[in-house]
């Protein structure tokens, strides 16, 4: 998918719409701890485009403050990268540099992903933000079933979201997101039916990748051992782990 047809997916109104340029200095001042990073983000990033910026006044949809939080917009961002750019951390470096929660639409070449992450006050720095959580990501591929990708993307529409506040609307989109993950290890995209089923399933999601690391260590450790008893040892710490990860697809 290209980014034009993702960005459409959401349907913003054009009252939201910005199309404006954010100058690396942004990042280098905001989100580049390192000198490393600073490197990164300078051959890295090809350009970044601030899409739109989603506010009361905007969408209609009303803020959300308390003790940790202060949604008073969510930024829609467009990252374009260079070929053997740091993917991972320059899409981290745009989440932390940005005040803002942060719908960040990312493009390497033909892949592309989309990722968000919450954000609440520093606890040490008065007036900063820190993400809150990890960053949550999909990325499109063609190994994904096209249905499902359908169902996603139609997922998206800002009309389709939750429009409580900010914080809830930015939440939407996180569970679609997740929603994806999780079809693409049970067949079937749905929608969590309440924040309880949400929750229990982006803890089960991240499980799931626990105990998949788990296998391809004990399967790689099994194959290269040569006495029969660690062998056996081995398999059965598998079919236990394998059994734990089935229980554990059924949560999602």
């Amino acid at each position: 998918m290209k980014s034009q047809a993702l960005i459409a997916a959401f349907d913003l109104p054009e009252s939201s719409l910005v199309n404006q340029r954010v100058p690396r200095k942004l990042l280098l001042e905001n989100g580049a701890p390192t000198s490393a990073d600073k490197r990164s983000i300078n051959e890295g990033i090809e350009e970044l485009i601030w899409i739109a910026a989603l506010k009361p006044v905007t969408v209609g949809v009303p803020e959300f403050r308390d003790e940790s939080h202060e949604y008073l917009e969510i930024a829609v961002l467009l990252l374009t990268l260079r070929d053997g750019a740091k993917t991972t951390r320059l899409v981290e470096l745009v989440h932390r540099a940005i005040p803002y929660p942060v719908l960040l639409l990312t493009q390497q070449g033909a892949p592309l992903s989309l990722s968000v992450a919450h954000k609440r006050w520093s606890q040490s720095e008065a007036g900063k933000t820190v993400l809150e959580g990890d960053i949550v990501s999909v990325a499109w591929s063609r190994e994904v079933d096209a249905d499902i990708m359908a169902d996603f993307r139609n997922s998206l529409a800002l009309g389709s979201q939750p429009r409580t506040n900010l914080h809830a609307l930015y939440q939407g989109w996180l569970d679609s997101m997740v929603a994806l993950n999780a079809a693409r290890v049970t067949g079937n995209f749905t929608l969590a039916e309440n924040a309880e089923y949400a929750a229990a399933r982006r803890d089960a999601l991240r499980e799931c990748g626990v105990l998949q690391e788990e296998i391809g260590r004990l399967r790689t450790l099994a194959a290269k051992e040569r006495q029969i008893p660690r062998q056996v040892e081995l398999n059965l710490e598998l079919k236990r782990i394998d059994a734990e990860l089935a229980t554990t697809k059924q949560k999602l």
